[in-house]
């Protein structure tokens, strides 16, 4: 067996390090959902600068973008975590498992998952600028390549079920 490659030791950093950046935005961004239950003056105060901030809708809607948030920082905890996993097998030398096929099919649902957060965001902008026609500005977008890997994800996990089953049956068969 080859010793890890320096790209597999600086893929380990660096999911470790977005683990890390991602647990920190989730802190942040819960944080701000609970100033903003418990002193509601901060978000009005935030809001005053916009014509229409004063609407309980508004308020409710940025409420509903950061629960959102919170739900996007947990489907890239998982996505990171189910990714760690599977750097780990290709560590130890045997990647093509029927575990890492799992772990890729979770990934294109928490994927699938994140990218349903984001549309809903952008259905949340879409109200809070009936009262605040300056939100209009703000581009939620829409990308063909998230949904197109969230398909690969799945292609992907099919293709390594195949593959380890077949060399299971192929251990059996030697």
């Amino acid at each position: 067996m080859n010793p890890p490659s320096n790209a597999l030791a600086l893929s380990r950093l660096a999911i470790r390090g977005l683990i890390g950046l991602n647990a920190l935005y989730a802190a942040a961004i819960g944080l701000l959902l609970v100033a903003t239950l418990a002193y509601p003056k901060f978000l009005f105060d935030a809001l005053i600068g916009l014509d229409g901030g004063e609407h309980w809708q508004v308020r409710a809607t940025l409420r509903g973008v950061v629960v959102l948030g919170l739900a996007g920082a947990y489907a890239i905890h998982r996505v990171l975590r189910e990714l760690q996993a599977i750097v780990e097998t290709v560590r130890s030398g045997d990647p093509f498992i029927v575990g890492n096929a799992q772990r890729l099919q979770r990934i294109a649902w928490w994927v699938l998952a994140g990218e349903g957060l984001r549309v809903g965001v952008a259905g949340l902008v879409w109200s809070a600028a009936q009262f605040v026609p300056s939100i209009n500005n703000i581009d939620v977008g829409f990308s063909f390549a998230p949904w197109l890997a969230v398909l690969l994800l799945f292609v992907l996990a099919r293709v390594f079920d195949h593959g380890a089953h077949l060399r299971a049956d192929l251990d059996g068969t030697v």
